[in-house]
């Protein structure tokens, strides 16, 4: 998912996590991290309701089109799955799943969904509606960006590349109302993992075929979408969004917040300001520490997360792997790297087991003119105009001026640097019309595979438009393995995507939060910067730096 980033913050400090790989939950008796929250809470009732800043764009509620990671923050309050995210260790906790099976060939898996699993508005959440959105966010006319994430399911890529049109062929079967049968198409240990990822919610019958979800013009009429998470919608502008708490939601004696209101925020000032006067407790988004006069809440920790420069690869002379990698050892690396605290060598960050990969590191102008000459460019007349595509801060303005300098004065490239404000940026970079662009994107669950599995010729992720069949074959072998053996292959992936110059790595990013974790309890820092909104409560009122309480 892409992570909003328009300026960088100085950082105060790190703490560094060394390892986030999930592991299988195997039994279903505990839900819940917050077990009977309230009882150990009495006064909870008085401190049930929580506003926090989030920075301002066009949030989209509808699951399916969504790819920013302050909109899957939003979605762990009114979107839920058979599986969740423990707030802390990030390994599944079963939510809609009562309980599941799985095959001894390790390709069928047999879910059975609460029987007092619920919607708001009452309805019974059924296999069927499980099947009906996921087939939805399948649909090949659609182009959902998480779709290829479902290839792990027997028949799904075919079926969304428009090559199968039965949907009886995809391995999704509602068995009953409450028995949901996916067949895999290889054993995939991370599949409990990726199922905890929105994309994988259930959709109630009257929202499938919805294309509105958000109130955007039609702010009179909106009437918010029915979920079936632990929160629902009560209103929405462009201000704000407030949740309350759900009685319909099957585990609501856990969920001790009884109202959430999220205020949008244009600028790093007005977040601070919320802080500074106490009405939001938690900011998540941008900030101007400087101007915090509590610095107490400042949460820094390392996520599983990549600031990264991309070439597209679908024209010429961008299509040869010769050209992109002469390019990158043009760049001087250690002065564009040099600013940032944790310079990034590799697409991935280093998780536990996965083996060392190592890119471009410095420059090698003699190699990069032989491998333009192979390729047959030596001259560079007629060819397109390299565009580097940024956003507007200064951090990115240093970046492409240093890059569009070496591709100009060293390999001749007519190169030419193009701004786009950040409401459409990331937009743009599904459109044509550039070179080089860059994105920061944080892993959707704890595994090298949700960083690589967007770089196939055929996912909707694919911003690069790589069409590589010697990576594809590496990350369909993947797909088969298990273990040190997958790790080692989808290493080997990674590595061709940095020595064949698609990926630019620059640095490995914090995940920022302004937030009390001596007062709120059910917050943790965890390298996917997800806190999912249920396992959050007060844990007892305190003042204000320089407020005394009255009686």
């Amino acid at each position: 998912m892409y992570k909003l980033k328009k300026y960088s913050i100085v950082i105060l400090f790190f703490v560094l996590l060394t390892g986030c790989q999930s592991s299988q939950v195997q039994d279903t008796q505990t839900t819940t991290p917050n077990r009977d929250v309230a009882e150990m809470r009495p006064d909870i009732r008085n401190l049930d309701e929580l506003t926090v800043a989030f920075s301002s764009h066009d949030l989209e509620l509808d699951f399916r089109k969504s790819y920013f990671s302050s909109e899957a923050q939003l979605f762990t309050a009114i979107y839920e799955g058979l599986f969740t995210y423990h707030p802390f260790t990030l390994e599944p906790v079963p939510a809609l799943a009562e309980r599941w099976e799985l095959s001894s060939d390790r390709l069928q898996w047999t879910f059975t969904i609460r029987r007092n699993a619920r919607f708001w508005n009452g309805d019974p959440v059924r296999a069927e509606d499980f099947k009906a959105a996921w087939l939805s966010l399948l649909d090949p006319r659609k182009e959902y960006p998480y779709s290829s994430f479902f290839d792990v399911i027997e028949g799904a890529r075919d079926y969304r590349n428009g090559l199968e049109r039965d949907p009886n062929k995809v391995g999704i079967t509602a068995v009953d109302s409450r028995t949901l049968v996916v067949k895999l198409t290889s054993p995939a240990s991370f599949f409990l993992a990726m199922l905890c990822h929105h994309s994988f919610s259930t959709i109630h019958p009257s929202m499938i075929n919805k294309e509105q979800w958000s109130p955007r013009e039609n702010q009179r009429n909106w009437t918010p979408p029915v979920s079936n998470g632990p929160f629902r919608i009560t209103s929405m502008n462009d201000e704000s969004i407030v949740l309350q708490k759900c009685g319909q939601y099957w585990d609501r004696q856990n969920v001790a917040l009884n109202k959430i209101t999220i205020k949008f925020t244009s600028t790093a000032d007005e977040a601070a300001n919320l802080w500074n006067s106490g009405e939001a407790r938690w900011i998540s988004g941008d900030v101007n520490i400087d101007a915090l006069t509590d610095r107490s809440g400042i949460q820094v920790n390392v996520m599983f997360a990549t600031h990264y420069y991309f070439i597209r690869s679908s024209e010429k002379p961008f299509d040869d792997h010769r050209v992109r990698r002469a390019m990158a050892l043009v760049l001087p690396w250690e002065e564009i790297r040099g600013n940032y605290y944790l310079p990034a060598e590799s697409l991935i960050f280093p998780i536990s087991g996965y083996p060392e990969v190592k890119g471009i590191t410095e420059e090698n102008y003699e190699e990069a003119l032989k491998l333009m000459a192979e390729a047959g460019y030596t001259n560079l007349e007629g060819m397109p105009e390299l565009i580097i595509r940024l956003t507007p801060s200064r951090d990115a303005s240093r970046v492409g001026a240093l890059m569009a300098n070496a591709w100009k004065n060293i390999l001749g490239f007519n190169v030419r640097v193009e701004v786009i404000s950040f409401d459409r940026y990331y937009q743009s970079l599904k459109d044509d019309g550039y070179t080089v662009a860059s994105v920061t994107w944080i892993g959707d669950f704890a595994d090298p595979y949700a960083f690589l599995k967007m770089w196939r010729n055929d996912s909707n992720l694919n911003d690069a438009r790589l069409y590589d069949p010697d990576y594809d074959t590496l990350i369909d072998r993947s797909m088969i393995e298990d273990g040190r053996a997958r790790l080692n292959t989808l290493a080997e992936a990674e590595k061709l995507l940095l020595d064949r110059g698609v990926v630019l790595p620059i640095c490995y990013n914090p995940a920022v939060n302004i937030i009390d974790t001596g007062e709120i309890e059910g917050w943790y820092p965890n390298p996917l910067d997800i806190h999912p909104f249920k396992y959050m409560f007060f844990k007892s009122l305190r003042p204000l730096p320089g407020v005394a309480l009255g009686n």
